[in-house]
């Protein structure tokens, strides 16, 4: 089975081709948006969710957002592929970019570019993590959009893996604890799950959306509270969610060990028997 598939135009193409114009603005200042997603048995998970949270993006940018038949039309090319090689356990991203552009920030008006790609994606584990000494700004105006204009994320990431971790964790501009680089932060305080606000500057994750509501739903108390950054250091456990992870706990925050929280572990398995169970919930 190929470890990836790459739809673009309504076609399949090897991933080496050369598809984009090199002056798409997507490309050159990295003016575009995109949605990453898992893939069970070959079906997309949360896929409504991951639309809207597309268009928002997109109109968050200003962008127009893109057709959302010709999107899922491009997805489900791409499952009944992914479904026909084997159908394990992927990754399927969607990529809207601004389309050709000029050199610099300035938009051409011209027609956006649609990618839909999938690849091959491993069971997630316990996480270390360090925290790095750059801030989100959550007065950025793409504040909790889900951009490519992802450098910022690639030199966090690359900090912390120096560092033997494997995912980085921001505060804000206001000494907050906010968000990894691809990931939402849930501490287990006295017996319940805290996350920060959107107003902190973080993304609106669509498995930090679920486990709100499927917390609830199991009788685990979950608050959206704002802590300052030394808190992550504090918490005896604590835990990253995101579309490809799940709910997964942290195991080390810089050089502290931690144990699996029980309200992760416990909220673990009730997210991985939902999203069996409710493939776009």
């Amino acid at each position: 089975m190929s470890d990836l598939l790459l739809y673009v135009d309504g076609e399949f193409h090897d991933p080496r081709t050369p598809l984009l114009s090199a002056l798409d603005h997507g490309v050159t200042v990295g003016d575009g948006v995109f949605e990453t997603c898992e893939l069970l048995d070959g079906r997309t998970f949360a896929l409504t969710r991951h639309l809207r949270r597309l268009e928002r993006s997109a109109r968050g940018l200003g962008l127009d957002a893109p057709d959302e038949d010709r999107v899922r039309e491009a997805i489900a090319a791409v499952e009944q592929r992914w479904r026909d090689q084997g159908g394990r356990l992927g990754r399927l991203r969607i990529t809207w970019t601004a389309g050709y552009g000029p050199l610099g920030s300035d938009r051409s008006g011209a027609d956006g570019t649609l990618i839909v790609a999938a690849g091959s994606a491993r069971a997630p584990g316990p996480v270390r993590v360090a925290v790095v000494p750059w801030v989100r700004n959550e007065r950025s105006p793409i504040a909790g959009l889900k951009t490519t204009s992802y450098a910022e994320n690639v030199v966090a990431l690359a900090h912390a893996k120096e560092r033997g971790a494997g995912e980085a964790i921001f505060a804000n501009t206001r000494g907050e604890l906010c968000e990894g680089t691809g990931t939402n932060v849930f501490l287990e305080v006295d017996g319940a799950f805290v996350t920060p606000p959107l107003d902190s500057g973080c993304l609106a994750g669509v498995t930090r959306a679920l486990v709100l509501e499927w917390a609830a739903d199991a009788g685990i108390e979950v608050r959206e509270e704002a802590r300052p950054l030394a808190a992550i250091h504090e918490s005896a456990h604590a835990a990253l969610t995101s579309s490809t992870r799940g709910m997964t706990p942290i195991v080390a925050v810089d050089d502290r060990e931690m144990e699996p929280g029980p309200l992760t572990l416990a909220m673990a398995e009730e997210f991985d028997r939902r999203s069996r169970e409710e493939i776009d919930p």
